[in-house]
């Protein structure tokens, strides 16, 4: 019997929430948005859960970004479903709870991995994982929220060398900047992640869920200070995913060579 593509497991007051595609990096498709969505609609609605832990199946990769070849086949309803569109790719990144939500960094997390890093609240990270943006060697944008959360998340000049050169920053490099809380080694990236939930959920709930809500300024579901970010981000990639290039790019990954570019 086929494994959920997300597994879902209460413990005590923290919801763990695990990306279970490891054969495929932990992309995300429709299925994994689907149920990372549905997971925090559970934490949201559920007065029991205090915390939500996010990590990835396996030892090697947290998540690798959306499923290229579920894009490159069905299109973006391959990736995100036209119902729950909404929520933003993989379910989170504009799905905006009032449980503080951990991302546990087992691996590697690029492109969509470090998206959904940055939409989460506290970051733990392995000790070999790295984080970066590399979707502008596929003729896209870092869309998922990307291109303008991570500066500010870190510095200006670092954020934008991550966002124009697609190259990646080591574990240690994104805690010297800012964009984790803890680094560790790999075999004790969930129990740290689950020990903080546990600090979170120490606090008051209510006062703990008013934090969050004021601190990312969250009204109604949505975080008025990024809506303008967000309609910059859909018309570029408006513009971006009918021209020849982001073809070219998500064709060269599929055929696994180097893309060559027309700037067209």
């Amino acid at each position: 019997m086929t494994e959920p593509v997300v597994l879902v497991e209460q413990r005590d007051h923290t919801l763990l929430v695990t990306i279970n595609r490891p054969r495929a990096a932990n992309s995300i498709n429709a299925a994994v948005h689907q149920g990372l969505g549905e997971a925090w609609e559970r934490a949201d609605s559920d007065k029991d859960i205090r915390a939500v832990v996010l990590t990835g199946a396996g030892d090697s990769v947290f998540c690798g970004g959306a499923d290229l070849k579920a894009l490159g086949t069905a299109g973006p309803d391959g990736v995100t479903p036209p119902e729950t569109a909404h929520w933003g790719f993989a379910g989170v990144v504009k799905h905006h709870i009032r449980k503080p939500v951990i991302a546990a960094v087992n691996g590697t997390a690029l492109g969509g991995g470090t998206e959904l890093a940055l939409a989460s609240d506290l970051v733990v990270a392995s000790d070999s994982a790295e984080f970066g943006l590399p979707e502008v060697h596929r003729g896209l944008i870092a869309g998922a929220g990307g291109v303008f959360r991570i500066g500010q998340a870190i510095p200006r000049a670092v954020a934008m060398e991550l966002i124009l050169t697609g190259k990646p920053i080591s574990a240690q490099d994104a805690l010297r900047w800012g964009l984790v809380n803890r680094v560790v080694p790999q075999t004790d990236v969930l129990s740290t992640a689950l020990a903080l939930a546990e600090d979170v959920a120490a606090g008051a709930p209510l006062a703990v869920q008013a934090s969050k809500i004021v601190a990312q300024g969250i009204v109604d579901g949505k975080v008025a200070a990024e809506e303008q970010a967000w309609a910059l981000t859909d018309e570029a990639l408006g513009r971006l995913t009918t021209s020849a290039d982001t073809l070219e790019g998500v064709m060269a990954f599929m055929q696994k060579r180097a893309p060559v570019w027309k700037g067209e």
